[in-house]
C-alpha cells in the first residue's frame, strides 16, 4: 500500500475504519490489525485452459481441473490460478468459467465456506 500512503497511514492508525464501510462488519473488528504485505507469485499449472477462437469480439475462457484425489486446497489453487491468468490476459476475454471434474461428489473439497459466493455466481460446474 505504499502508493496509497494516505490510506496506509489511516488504516495503520485506525484499522477499524475499514469495517465502518461494511454492512456486516465482524463482531471483533476492533481486534483486527492492519498490515501491508507483498505476495510472491508461485508457479501455477492449470490442468486445462480452453481459449475462445481469435475473433474481433473477445470470448469466454474456460478453466478445467480434473481432480481424482481429494485436495482440501483445490479451490484456493483453482481460483488463484484462474484469477491470475484472467488478470494477465484480461483484454483477450470478456468472462471466464471454471469446470472441475470429480469421479464422485465425495472427492470435493469439504470446506467451501470461503468460496460459496464464487461457486454460486461464476458459473462454476462440478462434474461427477
Amino acid at each position: 500500500m505504499r502508493r496509497d500512503s494516505i490510506f496506509y497511514a489511516l488504516f495503520q492508525q485506525s484499522p477499524t475504519l475499514l469495517f465502518e464501510l461494511l454492512e456486516e462488519p465482524p463482531l471483533n473488528a476492533e481486534a483486527y490489525r492492519f498490515d501491508s504485505v507483498a505476495v510472491k507469485e508461485p508457479r501455477f499449472e492449470i490442468d486445462g485452459v480452453f481459449l475462445p477462437p481469435d475473433t474481433e469480439v473477445p470470448g469466454i475462457v474456460y478453466f478445467c481441473e480434473v481432480q481424482f484425489q481429494r485436495d482440501e486446497r483445490l479451490y484456493e489453487r483453482l481460483f488463484g490460478e484462474s484469477f491470475l491468468y484472467f488478470y494477465r490476459n484480461r483484454d483477450r476475454f470478456i468472462d471466464w468459467q471454471a469446470v472441475v471434474i470429480y469421479p464422485a461428489r465425495s472427492m470435493e473439497q469439504s470446506n467451501t465456506l470461503p468460496y460459496q459466493d464464487l461457486l454460486r455466481e461464476i458459473g462454476f460446474i462440478a462434474c461427477f
